[in-house]
């Protein structure tokens, strides 16, 4: 199995849609191609796996073990990796977990993909920086927002003397914006375009960009001959809540627990519909937020919970087993009332960065590599916590989460195990 690995330079680059565009175009020639995507991300991968027909998984270079990443980008079929921020940036303070690190765990090429609607001759800077800058094998860029062919012309030929292939140069178009909101994208089955969208791109990725020159630079992957430690699934029966307000759940996680033998179901809050029997509730995180008024209304869901023997909820999912979510609007709704737990989107406050978690009690009995991304503000949160936490410098942080008999819960995506 080969693989390579689209980064930038930065931030807004362009990288998910030609990555898109690039997955798309590769299935609708006939070619099987999997995908995977650097760091804590939830929305991006149920891209991907729209436009490749296949399960997108997360490689996180800060949470997750070397053989971890080997095994899980091991397989058969070609593997096409994205990248998250810039090449280099990762956790603070030398940037762990960055993309690079994935390039040198894998052994893997990275293509870069530059906006240049800003520059012109400044581009061949930019790309022989990143090329000279460690010992990541770049080898060649894909131009993004080009504003002419005059301007593509003086693009490339500052790029010539710095060796580096120029796999293709994409004009800005419109048609390629995608809408977003406070934690990324719109969500994948939110978008009813998104057929339209994905062939869109793939049409113009493929007139734009050699794809098979660019595939051509793939090297192989070789799984590792030992494994890291699995992680042991916290129940043999486990109901996984899944729709538009339940979309944040890791792959390689549910993947992991059905292999070692665990039982998995999903089922919908927003259709109402309440967990099959089962040892553990899982609500992950999502967007409750935006149908805090469905949940608070949707019994049978909340008398599922209610129910249910065990019940963990992360980040929106621990929001809605508190007593009540005020919405963006200021307007309150009565939750699930499992924790003395309130919190608000009236006022938002980012919290975001990795976190190493210590567990004081309740579901997990060993220590977790996790992340935090949200923007609730808590007006309420009484009982014992949940994880003792640090940040990615080990800094202490404030305890985390909630705990009240088998109800659990916190803010923190948990990613994999740390010892």
């Amino acid at each position: 199995m080969s693989g390579i690995i689209l980064a930038a330079p930065g931030s807004g680059s362009g990288k998910t849609t030609i990555t898109l565009g690039l997955l798309r175009a590769l299935r609708n020639q006939g070619v099987s191609v999997r995908s995977a995507k650097s760091g804590p991300d939830y929305i991006d991968p149920r891209f991907h796996a729209a436009a490749s027909g296949a399960e997108c998984v997360n490689l996180d270079a800060w949470a997750m073990a070397p053989n971890r990443i080997r095994a899980l980008a091991a397989g058969d079929t070609p593997l096409v990796i994205e990248g998250a921020m810039g090449l280099f940036d990762g956790a603070p303070p030398l940037g762990k977990g960055a993309t690079a690190d994935l390039a040198r765990i894998l052994g893997l090429p990275v293509v870069l993909i530059m906006d240049v609607s800003h520059q012109a001759q400044s581009a061949a800077a930019v790309a022989s920086g990143f090329a000279n800058h460690s010992d990541i094998n770049v080898v060649g860029v894909i131009l993004n927002k080009i504003g002419s062919p005059r301007h593509e012309r003086m693009v490339r030929l500052a790029l010539e003397p710095t060796g580096l292939t120029v796999f293709g140069a994409i004009h800005r178009d419109a048609s390629l914006n995608t809408p977003s909101r406070h934690l990324g994208l719109v969500q994948a089955e939110e978008r009813d375009d998104l057929e339209e969208f994905l062939n869109k791109a793939a049409e113009i990725v493929a007139q734009s960009v050699d794809i098979a020159a660019v595939m051509a630079c793939a090297t192989k992957v070789t799984k590792p001959a030992s494994l890291a430690a699995p992680f042991p699934p916290p129940a043999q029966k486990i109901a996984i809540a899944r729709d538009a307000a339940f979309a944040f759940a890791y792959p390689h996680l549910i993947t992991a627990w059905r292999d070692m033998g665990a039982e998995i179901s999903l089922f919908s809050p927003l259709a109402d519909q309440a967990p099959a029997p089962a040892d553990l509730v899982i609500l992950p995180g999502g967007y409750p937020e935006l149908h805090a008024g469905k949940l608070a209304a949707n019994q049978n869901f909340l008398q599922g919970i209610r129910a249910a023997k065990s019940v963990y909820g992360e980040c929106g999912g621990y929001m809605v087993l508190g007593d009540g979510l005020v919405d963006a609007t200021g307007k309150r709704h009565a939750m699930a009332g499992l924790l003395a737990l309130e919190t608000s989107f009236a006022k938002r406050k980012l919290h975001l960065g990795y976190r190493h978690l210590k567990p004081l009690g309740g579901l997990w009995d060993r220590p977790l590599n996790a992340h935090e991304f949200h923007y609730a503000t808590t007006l309420k949160a009484k009982g014992a916590p949940l994880f003792q936490a640090t940040d990615a410098e080990h800094t202490p942080l404030p305890d985390m989460g909630l705990r009240k008999g088998t109800v659990t819960g916190s803010f923190a995506h948990v990613i994999d195990r740390a010892d």
